[in-house]
């Protein structure tokens, strides 16, 4: 019995794993069960470790197939290499957490050698407010979220997803080498069975990322969408994930105590990506996503 359970468990584990697209979204459940996608993973060695119990080689066997196809997945993530070299732009983004009283720490420890902070999350006056306010020469702020720059930011305008009220922004940053369309976004968050209003917000964002012909564009902030989330299909392409291509593995930011997920990105266009990573955010419960980048 043992040994059919691991047979069948393993065949399922691996069509979820290779199809998952190709599931319906019962609900919501499927794109929840698609951000955690990486880690189905770990039940690899809980197969091996029940054929090996049951003494069954067609089960461990079996219980390998799902191994291979996540290697297949996910394997260069592991071992992926930043390119490194010159860039010309430091970005970051992060969720400061509406709670937060020590957002004022958070941001002064993240902003520390970035050209571009976008923040979501913002109380108005708030102390991460304040101090992005002493860092950086150019904002704009808009509602709950922000953009700060050492950079001069024109053709600023504040953007509704569909949520009734701005959640989002669009600037233009004139860099030394050139300007950059940068968005700062916080879509609806997403929950099991309960992705409708993400789903909206997101389709959305598509809309005017393929709406904007501009050169050069950067896409930051919580978009409450997984990189392995079927609903990234919009973003990524035409958006490239910094992570993705200058990462040094997975880059999950949430929750802050143990990150399983990555709902805050850094996508991008007419650039190229030289490093990516993740740093510590104080009192949030993200940590903050930020790349470097060569024009």
């Amino acid at each position: 019995m043992l040994s059919r359970v691991v047979v069948v468990v393993s065949a399922v584990l691996a069509v979820a794993l290779a199809g998952h697209r190709l599931i319906p979204a019962l609900g919501g459940f499927t794109p929840v069960m698609e951000s955690l996608l990486p880690w189905l993973g770990w039940a690899v060695p809980l197969l091996l470790v029940a054929a090996t119990v049951a003494r069954s080689r067609v089960a461990a066997v079996t219980a390998l197939v799902p191994g291979v196809v996540w290697a297949a997945m996910f394997g260069s993530t592991l071992f992926r290499s930043p390119p490194g070299g010159p860039h010309d732009l430091a970005v970051g983004t992060v969720n400061v957490g509406v709670r937060n009283s020590a957002s004022g720490e958070a941001v002064r420890s993240i902003a520390k050698g970035l050209d571009l902070l976008a923040a979501q999350e913002l109380t108005s006056g708030g102390p991460a407010a304040k101090q992005l306010n002493k860092m950086f020469r150019y904002r704009y702020p808009v509602s709950t979220v922000g953009l700060w720059s050492r950079y001069p930011l024109s053709d600023t305008k504040p953007l509704d997803l569909g949520m009734g009220w701005p959640r989002a922004l669009r600037a233009v940053v004139s860099t030394p080498k050139g300007k950059v369309t940068v968005y700062v976004m916080h879509l609806a968050s997403a929950r099991p069975g309960a992705t409708t209003s993400r789903d909206a917000t997101l389709a959305q964002a598509r809309k005017l990322i393929d709406a904007d012909s501009s050169k050069r564009i950067l896409l930051l902030g919580d978009l409450n969408t997984a990189t392995t989330d079927r609903g990234m299909r919009g973003l990524t392409p035409p958006l490239t994930d910094a992570q993705g291509a200058a990462g040094d593995g997975f880059g999950f930011t949430w929750p802050s105590e143990f990150p399983i997920t990555r709902p805050d990105h850094i996508l991008f266009r007419g650039m190229t990506a030289t490093e990516a990573g993740v740093a510590p955010a104080t009192g949030s419960d993200h940590r903050a996503a930020v790349a470097s980048l060569r024009l």
